[in-house]
């Protein structure tokens, strides 16, 4: 949430009953704290606002960032009528509304002087709030009046919008990225907040553990602070201390988005580091996970995955492990089972890396679902009956494990006429370099068979 950067007290503007953060909600572009990489001179939003030209975009960034103090001075410096419609709350009827409010505003009679009636066209501004909670049928609800310009659409969403938002209302928007608020900005927020009559001083640790707490978030930092104020009133404090914020706060709750784009991005970042092979940055973000409320069970799951996806038969005790801590986890549950998937975290990071299973089963899906359906050669083929058998099910075929070494050199095992295709390609790294040099062997001796040597020999 945008605030005041101006250091007049907001008491007098507006009512004291409202809630802090309403009250420093600012009034005019240059009270807002934060955001500068778009609001700033000569960045985009800014020249927006001085154009005189409101153009539809959407607002994309975790809460309490602006998004809705934007939209609003918006309306303010455009004088357009605002209409808030919450996607969370609303549906097809309140878009319809919206639209009749902006005819109205368009076309509309107001009363002039001396009872006379002039005609003044109004502009008008649609707010939509979490507009990733519409469904598509929604959100194509605005597609006509965009395009006609009815109205100026503007929606905010803490879900990236290449995959929240329609393709065809994206195109039709300008997307603006704002950033969670520095440290620094969250101070200047509390000084503001502090300007409040009866607000009491504020030990320098207890502000540092605020603004952490805050995570970026201005709503949650002023609604903090507001229940604070209170909670001191009514102890007669004159001093919010860091000892007396962490007994009213109690251990530090991070925000966390179970299911949205931070969950993803975190997510992202714990595999990359175990691909990476920093074990450091691999636990700072399984713990980041765990912290916030992630699933311990999910994150089990995702360890296998890694272990099949980036290590695979460069050392393949890593897949084991990875199950074993996630068998480990149900059995212990939270704490004790986290130390497992610690373990596997590090493990992980650290064991050598090859994706070349990945890569070949991927290569083999590609081949398959392109290529025709190709006949089992007959030496394949099971043969569990005497038909079969006379058919010539399996004829030809030689068994293995009666081969010199094992192999039977020079047998085909793809269907006739099919090119070898070299899906599986080992790396130079763990056990996979042993596996490189066995497949040389067995191709050495392969091709010594198709050139009608002995196929014991090159092995």
């Amino acid at each position: 949430m945008a605030t005041r950067s101006a250091s007049t007290s907001p008491a007098a503007q507006a009512s004291t009953h409202q809630p802090l953060a309403e009250r420093l909600r600012p009034r005019t572009l240059g009270e807002v704290i934060g955001q500068q990489h778009v609001l700033g001179p000569g960045m985009p939003l800014r020249l927006a606002f001085e154009s005189g030209r409101p153009h539809s975009c959407i607002l994309w960034g975790p809460p309490g960032v602006g998004k809705t103090t934007i939209a609003r001075l918006m309306a303010d410096a455009f004088d357009a009528q605002f209409i808030s419609i919450s996607a969370v709350l609303g549906g097809v009827k309140d878009i319809r509304e919206a639209v009749e409010k902006a005819q109205a505003a368009r076309d509309g009679l107001h009363a002039g002087p001396q009872g006379s009636l002039i005609h003044e066209s109004q502009r008008t501004i649609v707010f939509v709030d979490e507009v990733h909670r519409f469904n598509k049928s929604q959100q194509d609800a605005f597609l006509p009046h965009v395009e006609s310009g009815l109205f100026t659409f503007i929606g905010a969403t803490t879900e990236n919008p290449s995959f929240e938002v329609n393709s065809a209302l994206l195109s039709r928007a300008a997307v603006y990225v704002l950033q969670p608020l520095s440290e620094e900005e969250l101070k200047q927020i509390v000084a503001l907040a502090r300007d409040e009559k009866d607000f009491p001083a504020i030990e320098s640790v207890a502000i540092d553990r605020l603004v952490a707490y805050a995570d970026g978030d201005a709503r949650r930092l002023l609604n903090t602070l507001e229940t604070l104020a209170m909670a001191a009133a009514q102890e007669k404090l004159a001093e919010i201390t860091d000892v007396w914020l962490l007994k009213v706060l109690g251990e530090r709750m991070r925000r966390y988005d179970k299911g949205g784009e931070q969950f993803y991005d975190t997510i992202s970042a714990l595999h990359k580091s175990v691909r990476g092979s920093d074990p450091d940055a691999a636990l700072y973000w399984l713990v980041r996970m765990l912290d916030g409320g992630a699933d311990p069970r999910y994150m089990a799951r995702r360890l296998v995955r890694m272990a099949s996806e980036d290590i695979g038969l460069a050392d393949p005790r890593a897949l084991r492990l990875a199950l074993d801590a996630s068998e480990v986890y149900e059995r212990l549950g939270s704490p004790e089972g986290e130390l497992a998937l610690a373990e596997c975290v590090v493990y992980l990071a650290v064991a050598p890396k090859s994706n070349a299973v990945y890569k070949a089963y991927n290569a083999a899906r590609a081949w398959v679902k392109q290529d025709g359906t190709r006949p089992v050669p007959m030496h394949l083929r099971n043969a569990p009956t005497q038909l079969m058998k006379q058919l010539d099910y399996g004829k030809g075929y030689r068994y293995a494990h009666d081969e010199a070494g094992g192999f039977a050199a020079g047998e085909n095992y793809l269907p006739e006429g099919m090119p070898e295709p070299g899906f599986y390609q080992p790396v130079e790294r763990g056990l996979e370099i042993k596996i490189a040099q066995k497949l040389r062997e067995l191709r050495v001796r392969n091709a010594a068979a198709g050139d009608g040597l002995d196929p014991g020999e090159g092995g």
